[in-house]
């Protein structure tokens, strides 16, 4: 079962949403539902031009609230506990020429 599904449709999206300093690789989730730290997720999610979705177990690590500094968005930081690698190789492929950017993200 999938509790949560994430269409990341553009790359800046992706980087915004990308945690990678959570190891061994983390997605924020914008969401307004109630979730916890500790709780684990199946999260459903689809990358810039891909057609099919990826999906992932993981754990929450991160928590924005409302009112979050930086007018930072409502949401979650997901680690990828379920094969991380192998997420964690995708999304860094798609992002390799924005990973060094100085542009803000939705958590940091």
């Amino acid at each position: 079962m999938v509790d949560l599904v994430v269409n990341f449709d553009t790359l800046h999206q992706l980087y915004r949403a990308y945690m990678p300093f959570i190891k061994p690789a983390g997605l924020f989730v914008a969401t307004g539902e109630t979730h916890y730290l500790g709780e684990t997720l199946t999260i459903a999610y689809r990358l810039p031009g891909a057609t099919t979705s990826n999906e992932f177990r993981g754990v929450v690590v991160w928590i924005n609230p409302l009112g979050a500094s930086g007018g930072r968005p409502v949401g979650i930081g997901i680690k990828i506990v379920s094969e991380p690698d192998s997420h964690k190789h995708h999304i860094e492929k798609l992002l390799s020429r924005e990973l060094s950017s100085g542009d803000l993200t939705c958590t940091m």
